[in-house]
């Protein structure tokens, strides 16, 4: 019986009934005729109550499972399942409230539905996690209304079930299906002009329209009597190392999502787009030191070691050593490698300090330097400045912007390759600058 009631909720409805009953007792208190009409008011009410309870408790009317996908993706919006069934005969109103990991910070989320009887119903809401890590989510509650509507039954399920926020493995697989779709043109991927013949020989084939004339092979051409044209292809097996800053200049936010989780993402793609170039794929991250090393290799399990090494990245947004980074990078990559430094200069002043080490470790690789627009401060300069305060902050923002376009300058001045990008658009823009310098043969 104590289970019983632990479970049984009291409506707005039962309050109201019970109110104005409380309210007629006093009235045929004054007016004692009205005693009996009372008194079969409040057996009804009884009646209703026990009927209502009898049709919540008769049978285990609500069947509820939670659908939870087996990692949920960071920075994306992940689709969560519940599975409703109704065996009660009766229309049954019903509010879910999903007990959500705490990371999340929600308490009130609840989900309003209704099934027929005997209906079947599957309804979907999405999570967008912005941390990596592993969420817990508790009970999944339905409140069950009784036909009357004066009692509510609450059903309980799913409990304490953990999933792991992994980098952002769906747009990893976003771009993998809109390559073979052939339609990464419309999300911002170039087609770069080859330049030069920086390519492999692979075969001689016979030639189809469309193919280079310049690259016709007049000697096959002349034993076959027909035209017959060489094949090459991207040279293979080159060293692309991702290199994540994890210090401070990383932690500032953009859209809930950190630089660092941002650079996570992006480097997921990279390494998975490098791989299937044929090349090798590595990445490691510093700040105090140099952390989580993966050497640039093309294995199969490669993607997989990547993705685990991602996931397991943690920083406490300290200072980042860039000199340490230039022993390391010395010592341990003796391979000319192309190196995708993500990090973050908001100052001339700020890249100064670091151009030193940036200009010795160019020297033996081709490094890219790839950093941050602030793109809150591009859409305080857009606004209508009304007041001295609202000028004031207008002129600082673009005194910013134009600082970062005097780094990307100075960073050229010395040879080294620039990315400055959006956070939003730095997994497009890498994967441009990669396939950029394949087509020129930079590496």
């Amino acid at each position: 019986m104590k289970r019983l009631f632990k479970h049984i909720y009291l409506t707005s409805r039962f309050f109201t009934i019970a109110g104005t009953l409380v309210g007629l007792s006093i009235f045929a208190y004054l007016f004692p005729g009205l005693f009996p009409i009372v008194k079969l008011l409040f057996y009804i009410a009884i009646g209703l109550f026990v009927v209502d309870v009898i049709l919540l408790f008769k049978q285990r009317g609500i069947n509820a499972t939670r659908i939870l996908p087996e990692k949920l993706s960071n920075g994306d919006d992940n689709p969560i399942e519940i599975h409703l069934t109704n065996t009660y005969n009766y229309k049954a109103d019903l509010l879910l409230i999903d007990e959500l990991p705490f990371q999340y910070q929600k308490r009130d989320f609840e989900i309003n539905t209704s099934l027929k009887p005997q209906e079947q119903k599957k309804i979907t809401y999405t999570l967008r996690p912005l941390e990596r890590g592993e969420y817990y989510f508790g009970n999944l509650n339905v409140y069950a209304n009784s036909p009357i509507n004066l009692l509510t039954r609450r059903y309980q399920f799913g409990k304490d079930a953990m999933v792991p926020n992994y980098p952002s493995f769906l747009q990893l697989r976003k771009y993998m299906l809109l390559a073979f779709s052939n339609k990464l043109f419309e999300y911002g991927l170039k087609k770069i002009r080859r330049i030069g013949h920086t390519m492999e020989f692979e075969q001689i084939k016979d030639y189809v329209m469309g193919d280079d004339i310049r690259n016709i092979n007049w000697k096959a051409t002349a034993k076959r009597n027909q035209l017959m044209v060489n094949q090459f292809q991207d040279e293979r097996s080159q060293p692309i190392y991702s290199v994540i800053d994890k210090g401070r200049a990383m932690m500032m936010p953009f859209e809930g999502l950190s630089l660092l989780d941002y650079a996570i993402n992006a480097t997921l793609v990279i390494s998975n787009v490098a791989l299937k170039k044929q090349d090798k794929a590595g990445m490691f991250t510093f700040s105090k030191k140099v952390e989580n090393r993966v050497i640039a290799e093309r294995r199969p399990s490669q993607m997989n070691t990547i993705l685990e090494t991602l996931y397991n990245v943690n920083t406490n947004f300290s200072e980042s050593d860039f000199a340490r980074l230039y022993v390391d990078v010395k010592r341990n990559i003796t391979q000319r490698s192309l190196l995708l430094l993500y990090t973050n200069f908001e100052t001339l002043d700020a890249l100064h300090r670091q151009l030193p080490y940036l200009q010795a470790i160019a020297k033996n690789h081709l490094l890219v330097v790839i950093f941050f627009e602030n793109t809150e401060l591009h859409q305080l300069t857009k606004d209508k400045a009304e007041n001295t305060y609202e000028i004031f902050q207008k002129t600082i923002a673009e005194k910013f912007i134009y600082e970062k376009k005097l780094i990307v300058n100075e960073l050229h001045k010395y040879g080294i390759q620039t990315i400055l990008t959006a956070p939003e658009h730095l997994t497009v823009n890498t994967i441009n600058k990669y396939l950029e310098i394949k087509a020129r043969g930079l590496l």
